[in-house]
């Protein structure tokens, strides 16, 4: 699997650019005739995930990105394309002076729903300060931000404490960059804090008409938009936890855009619908089995590294993608700063250096450890390749499926107790062009967000902090390295795969993508 060049200049400081211009289980009966009517200029697409948080200063997850995208506005966007680059969105113009400062000039006329005025660096400032101010769980990505001071009525300087690199990669294309508004929040939270799944007014091309939780996502076109019209009436967005689902509702004639497997990506090779297109794409996507270190039966490294080296990440991508992915080396992807050619544990793992952790640990556990894993096709090969390669060592395990509401909760302090029970699980983050996008889950701050396996080193907190102001690239480039050896050291990760990005589409539809494959749908365009 080949990466896509990803551009070096990308956000180079003094850069200036100014405006020119789950599952539906009844998957036998046809979505459309079920859930709606056809109406207008249509885009019926698919979803891994239902939505589940609407607030962009309070995000989760890459698929509420998808449709906040499309329901706000942000200074610049993501450019659909097979490199990595940004272009003006609200903004009419932006600048990097220094390594602390960014200097913006708003478009005039952006107008927010719901009588709620037109949109200026009074609501810049607050959108982007809040997510500081209520101690947000996506705070990170504003790193160092200290303040946006406001200079007039459409214009205003971004301040930061110290240099922050993902700033043009992440923080301001990406979920926390999108600009609400600063009385619609604070009249719908009094406080300015999360307002969850109720959005009280969009900046967006579109707005939510309607949300059927586990059915469907209903977008039409904003009334209130004045900049380009986007190239669909509505957009309707299917939530499907498993990929196979979706492929059968395209092949029904129910969607217009779907990601597909990739173990289906061989099946569909010179096979594909009629009237189809397929593509395939790299993925930054990383999946991994980790373990929870706080567990008493994992308590011992020995056994940790058994199971480490027990694990073959290629027999897995055979099973589950059917050769169509590479094994990862770690958390960050080929073409991205930190990439390491080799990982400290082989891909092919080492059975017999597995038996020798296991002699050390005394044996194998005297109950089956559980491995959870989501409840689609690919996880659950996965999971019982997994089982079955322990086997081999006598390690014996009991593998617990679950659905996407249940699974996504499984290792949080805040939804119970849970996590104390959680032994080995099988997990896929989403990623973006920047390192620190992987290893922001990982600090001691995330055990019991998202860290998961519980992992917490002083050094690897200090290089990620130190990492995000680091102007040498390579420099960079080797403290992401080094963070991933540290979580590799510990025993309680085997990295498998980035996966892959293959989507299908009706001929007629001109999709726009980013170069990992992930929709905008605001661009798309065409005819289906």
């Amino acid at each position: 699997m080949t990466d896509t060049a990803h551009r070096t200049g990308l956000g180079r400081r003094t850069f200036l650019q100014t405006a020119a211009a789950t599952g539906l289980a009844a998957a036998t009966m046809p979505l459309g005739s079920r859930i709606w009517a056809q109406s207008g200029k249509v885009l019926r697409v698919s979803s891994y995930a239902d939505i589940d948080a609407l607030d962009p200063g309070f995000y989760q997850n890459g698929y509420n990105v998808d449709v906040m995208n499309c329901i706000y506005s942000k200074l610049v966007r993501y450019k659909p394309g097979r490199e990595w680059d940004w272009e003006l969105e609200a903004a009419e113009e932006i600048e990097q002076v220094d390594d602390t400062h960014i200097r913006f000039k708003l478009k005039e006329g952006l107008m927010f729903t719901g009588g709620y005025g037109e949109m200026t660096a009074e609501d810049v400032k607050f959108s982007f300060e809040r997510v500081l101010e209520h101690d947000s769980p996506v705070k990170s990505d504003w790193g160092p931000l200290d303040h946006v001071e406001i200079t007039g009525k459409y214009e205003g300087v971004i301040v930061l404490s110290e240099a922050f690199q993902p700033l043009w990669t992440i923080t301001l294309p990406y979920g926390t960059g999108h600009i609400v508004s600063k009385k619609a929040v604070m009249e719908a939270t009094e406080n300015g804090g999360n307002f969850g799944m109720e959005p009280p007014a969009y900046s967006g091309p579109y707005v939510l008409q309607e949300w059927k939780p586990n059915q469907y996502v209903h977008l039409v076109r904003n009334p209130d938009w004045k900049g380009e019209t986007p190239g669909f009436d509505e957009i309707r967005i299917l939530p499907m936890d498993d990929t196979k689902t979706a492929e059968r509702a395209y092949e029904a004639g129910d969607l217009d855009y779907t990601e597909i497997t990739l173990s289906s990506l061989a099946d569909y090779r010179g096979n594909e619908p009629e009237n189809t297109v397929i593509e395939e794409y790299p993925s930054l996507y990383y999946v991994w089995l980790g373990m929870n270190l706080d567990n008493p039966a994992l308590q011992d490294e020995n056994l940790r590294k058994a199971i480490q080296h027990a694990i073959n990440a290629e027999q897995i991508i055979d099973a589950a993608y059917f050769g169509e992915a590479a094994p990862s080396t770690g958390l960050i992807a080929p073409g991205l700063p930190g990439h390491r050619e080799n990982p400290s544990v082989p891909v092919a793992g080492d059975l017999d250096k597995a038996r020798e952790y296991l002699e050390a640990a005394g044996g194998p556990p005297s109950e089956p450890l559980t491995i959870d894993a989501l409840n689609a096709t690919v996880w659950k090969t996965m999971a019982e390749v997994i089982q079955a390669q322990l086997s081999q060592i006598g390690i014996q395990t009991q593998i617990n499926v679950q659905d996407s509401g249940s699974f996504w909760t499984l290792g949080m302090e805040s939804e119970g107790e849970r996590w104390k029970d959680m032994q080995l699980v099988l997990n896929r983050f989403s990623m973006l062009p920047d390192p620190y996008y992987a290893t922001s889950w990982f600090v001691s701050d995330q055990v019991g967000i998202w860290n998961w396996e519980r992992f917490s080193n002083e050094e690897f907190d200090e290089l990620h902090k130190l990492a995000l102001s680091e102007t040498d690239t390579e420099t960079r480039a080797e403290m992401y390295r080094k963070m991933q050896d540290l979580m590799e050291a510990t025993g309680a990760y085997k990295f498998i795969t980035h996966e892959g990005t293959p989507v299908m589409y009706r001929e007629g539809l001109e999709p726009a993508l980013r170069p990992d494959g992930r929709p905008l749908f605001i661009d798309f365009e065409g005819e289906v």
